[in-house]
Formats: structure tokens, C-alpha cells, sequence
């Protein structure tokens, strides 16, 4: 214990002492100066050892004080829309993140960092001085954006980082940021804990690969980069509130297919298998299904029309093996020594890649080989950023159409409105329409008098024509020859909403003033 921490006491109290003056040094921290030659042994032998810290502590893979420029503070200026008043500016706000240097003119961050910014700025470790920047690409289903700065010439001498593999459980990792509580940068040391696949919080609709690691990952961490042996093996990005010193990192994999997705200029995100599954534990079911209680395969519970399994896979289909890893009962494989779900393997593919998928069908074996594209109508699920609120106007009704975004704004306790959500993709509503339109508020009107009850229900037809989309539903309420009425009705409504032609003109004068509406209508994204 004593020689511990004489090795660790040198260090720090005797920063540029020579050979010969460590020994004095080593004498007047330990010994009496009466001590004399009668400890000269004892000289001997630990003056080595003190040399041999000096070395250790020199060959210790610290990085660099250079490196930490490469990570840059990221200060960014939000307006996040209105989606109860969708007319409405929105909120402003700001917050801070990191973000650090892979290549030239390349900042690699998260996209929670910088979604809905209108501006960006970025600070050098150690500099007051604040760079404008811009977001080239964003992809919010994996959280994680690459920044770029008006002048990459104060940065060009910096290091840029390169990128490891997946670390492994019990290892340690470095988090290097600048999270909240104070101004400088900020380095953390966690131990690897779990590697998993598990949902990303930023869209709230995706699940990847993760890294959990026993460090915290506060606001101001997101988009730092997590390192180990010199290179970056994640990047920082979401925690856990229910527990303590709990982070999660993104991996490589998923950082490297984010890369070579935007190589061609343009981000295409996730292709998708278009399934839904449940594992096989119960041995009753097992059973029922003709198969031995082998602890293989899953379950195909649903296949998503236009999907990539579309016309392949079937509900009731046993899913045995894909690209011939073997899949187990809890939907399982192993990659690279470790058990993750079967769909890490479509993440790591593009669209247009195959896969081959050995199933079982009726007790029959089947091999397909699958094409894989992305499922846009998934996205309905997903938070959307960087694009503005599309709504109508009408006589003091408000129509929007139905996403996560208004449903997460405002409270809708009508059952068939949550149907329509809950199945619109699973059971293909998105073929016959496009988008549901829902009459999101009743605004304070004479033509809208006792209407409010109707606020929250889903629009079926107007004027006897069923609503295909927000845009058709403009098209049905701005025809050039106008009825008598506007007949609207609802899903789950018993008697429709009746709005006399001749009276909206003046209605909507009358709203626009009220409200401070500048337009009655936005139908683009």
C-alpha cells in the first residue's frame, strides 16, 4: 500500500524531477533525514519502481489533450411547431449537446441534438469564439446527424476520430462531453453492462442495437463521443431516469450504416421486414403448432401489406433462420458472440439488399429469398421534426390529419380515432387512405355553435365522398360550385356536422381575426 502511493504521490508533486533529485524527494515524503545510509538498500530497490510508475504512466492510453478539441461543444436555437394551434409560430427554445470531428469538414452529433434548429453554433474546448454550422444529414430513426461549419479552417489541425467495433461486457469506455452543470468539458468512465436491442426515445417508434454502460448520460452528453483504446466505440445519447448512472451509447454498426447510407448524398433510412411476431416459450403452443420443444423459432403474427414479406410470409408462418442464423424461441440470434433480436440483421441492410428466410408453413419447409425496402407509412408512428404542421381551417372547424406529433398534443378518447391509429399501418388503412383526418378543435364561432362536442372525431365523408387525405379534404370543401351545405361526418358520430355554404366566408373572417390566423390552411409538409 505504502509503494502505491508513493507511485501515484510522485506524479503529482514532482512534475519534472530529474533522477537525481527523486531520491532526496523519496527521502523527505517516507524518511527522517537521519535515516542515512542505512537505507540506502532500500534507496536501491524502490528508486527503480518509481522510474518504472513514471514509465507505465506514460505508455497509460490517455488521450491526448489535441483529441479533446476534436469534441465540440454544439449550442443550438429550436422552434418546435404548435400542433393545437397548428397556424401558430410554435415554441422557441434553445439547449446544448456535443458533437466531435470524424473527417474533414464532418461533425458527427445526435439528431435530437439539433432537430427543429434554427440555428447552430459550435464552441472549441478551450476557445470563446462560436462557429455557425449547418446540418447536412439527419436521421431521426437512428439519432444521429453530421454537421458542417461555414470555415473548417480552424479546425483542419485538430484529429479526427476513428471509429472502433462494439465494445465488449466488463470492459471500460470514456464519455467525453459537456452536460449540464458546468461549462467545461467533461470526461466519464463507465463500464459496459449490457448489449442490447432496445428502443430509441427520440423518434419514440424505432428500436436499434445499444450499448448500456454504468455511466450517467445527462443532457448536454448527447452526441459525445464514447471511447475506448483511442477509438470511438458509440456515441452518447439517451438515459435512464428510473436508475442510477445508467446510460445507453449508440454502436459503431449503427454509426458506420448511417455513414455509408448518406455516401450517395441523400439519407434513404431503414429498410424494414414488414412483420410482426410473438415468441414460442409455451410449451402448449409449441405443441399445438406441431413443433418439439426445441426452444427454435418465432411466431409470425401479422405481415404488413406492401411490406418487404408481402406475397412471401404469411400470418401463422413459423420464422426458423434468416441469412442461415438460426433464430430462437425469444427471436434471437447470435452475432459476433453475443444474442441479439433476428431484426439487427435487416438493420444492417439496405434497400435493395437480400436476405434469404427459411420458414415453416403447414409443417413444410420453405426457403425465400427477400428484397428488402422501407415501409413509409411506419413513419405515421414516428415523431416527425423540421416540418411544419398541415391543417384546414373551415368556418371555425380545424382539420389535421392524425400522426404521433397531434396525437401526442392533444387528448383523443375516441375509440374509433384510436383504431384507425392503431391499425393504419398493420392492417393496410393507408391504401384506401392516405391520411386521417381528424376535427381537431372547434373554434368559438356563431356558425360553430354547440359543435364543440364533435372536437377529437375522425372525418369519414364530406358531402357523401369519403376522405381520402387532408389535401382531398380541402378539394371537397372548396369545390367551384359550392352546395347548400357542407355535410361532414364523423366516425362513431351519430348525426353529422351541417355547415350552411353561404355563411363561411364570413365565418372565417371572423376566426382569422380571433385567432390571429394569417392563413386558414398549410397542406404542405
Amino acid at each position: 500500500m505504502e509503494l502505491q502511493w508513493l507511485a501515484e504521490a510522485v506524479p503529482n508533486h514532482a512534475r519534472g524531477a530529474t533522477p537525481e533529485n527523486l531520491r532526496n524527494f523519496i527521502c523527505r515524503c517516507h524518511f527522517s533525514p537521519y535515516a542515512g545510509p542505512a537505507m540506502k538498500p532500500l534507496f536501491a530497490t524502490l528508486f527503480p519502481l518509481v522510474l518504472a510508475g513514471f514509465a507505465l504512466a506514460a505508455e497509460r492510453p490517455a488521450l491526448p489533450s489535441d483529441v479533446y478539441k476534436s469534441v465540440l461543444r454544439i449550442e443550438v436555437a429550436t422552434q418546435v411547431p404548435d400542433y393545437r394551434t397548428p397556424w401558430n409560430a410554435g415554441r422557441f427554445g434553445g439547449g446544448i449537446g456535443t458533437g466531435f470531428i470524424i473527417g474533414k469538414n464532418q461533425i458527427l452529433t445526435n439528431a435530437h441534438v439539433v432537430s427543429n434548429a434554427r440555428r447552430v453554433l459550435i464552441n472549441i474546448y478551450g476557445s470563446p469564439k462560436k462557429y455557425p454550422a449547418k446540418v447536412d444529414f439527419i436521421a431521426h430513426d437512428c439519432d444521429l446527424a453530421l454537421l458542417s461549419v461555414e470555415n473548417f479552417a480552424d479546425f483542419a489541425a485538430f484529429p479526427a476520430f476513428s471509429l472502433g467495433e462494439i465494445p465488449s461486457l466488463e470492459s471500460q469506455v470514456r464519455v467525453i462531453g459537456y452536460p449540464i452543470g458546468g461549462e467545461r468539458l467533461s470526461v466519464t468512465r463507465g463500464v459496459v453492462s449490457r448489449i442490447d436491442f432496445q428502443a430509441y426515445a427520440h423518434s419514440r417508434a424505432d428500436s436499434h442495437l445499444v450499448v448500456q454502460i454504468d455511466a450517467a448520460i445527462n443532457p448536454g452528453n448527447s452526441g459525445g463521443p464514447v471511447v475506448q483504446d483511442g477509438k470511438v466505440v458509440g456515441v452518447a445519447f439517451q438515459g435512464l431516469r428510473q436508475a442510477d448512472n445508467t446510460g445507453y451509447i449508440i454502436p459503431t454498426p449503427v454509426v458506420k450504416r448511417f455513414l455509408k447510407d448518406i455516401e450517395d448524398g441523400q439519407y434513404d433510412h431503414y429498410a424494414e421486414l414488414g412483420i410482426s411476431e410473438f415468441p414460442l416459450f409455451n410449451p402448449a403452443m409449441r405443441k399445438a403448432l406441431g413443433r418439439p420443444d426445441d426452444d427454435k423459432g418465432v411466431l409470425v403474427t401479422n405481415v404488413v401489406p406492401t411490406s418487404s414479406a408481402d406475397g412471401f410470409l404469411q400470418p401463422g408462418d413459423i420464422l426458423m433462420s434468416i441469412n442461415g442464423l438460426a433464430i430462437d424461441s425469444a427471436g434471437m440470434v447470435s452475432i459476433d458472440g453475443e444474442d441479439v433480436s433476428f431484426n439487427e440483421i435487416i438493420e444492417r441492410k439496405f434497400t435493395g439488399d437480400k436476405i434469404a428466410v427459411r420458414f415453416l408453413r403447414g409443417g413444410g419447409w420453405n426457403d425465400v429469398e427477400i428484397a428488402l425496402k422501407p415501409l413509409a407509412w411506419s413513419r405515421m408512428y414516428a415523431i416527425d421534426y423540421e416540418s411544419k404542421p398541415r391543417y384546414i381551417v373551415f368556418a371555425g372547424l380545424v382539420f389535421q390529419p392524425l400522426d404521433t406529433n397531434l396525437f401526442g398534443s392533444v387528448k383523443f378518447d375516441d375509440i374509433n380515432v384510436r383504431r384507425l391509429f392503431s391499425d393504419f399501418v398493420p392492417k393496410g388503412l393507408f391504401r384506401e387512405q392516405q391520411d386521417i383526418v381528424i376535427l381537431s378543435r372547434v373554434e368559438s364561432d356563431p356558425v360553430t355553435s354547440q359543435l364543440e362536442s364533435f372536437a377529437g372525431f375522425a372525418v369519414k365523408k364530406i358531402n357523401g365522398t369519403a376522405v381520402r387525405d387532408l389535401a382531398h379534404a380541402y378539394e371537397l370543401l372548396h369545390p367551384q360550385a359550392a352546395p347548400e351545405f357542407f355535410v361532414i361526418e364523423l366516425y362513431g358520430s351519430n348525426r353529422p356536422v351541417v355547415i350552411p355554404a353561404a355563411k363561411v366566408a364570413d365565418a372565417n373572417e371572423r376566426v382569422r381575426k380571433s385567432c390571429g390566423i394569417t392563413r386558414l390552411f398549410n397542406l404542405d409538409r
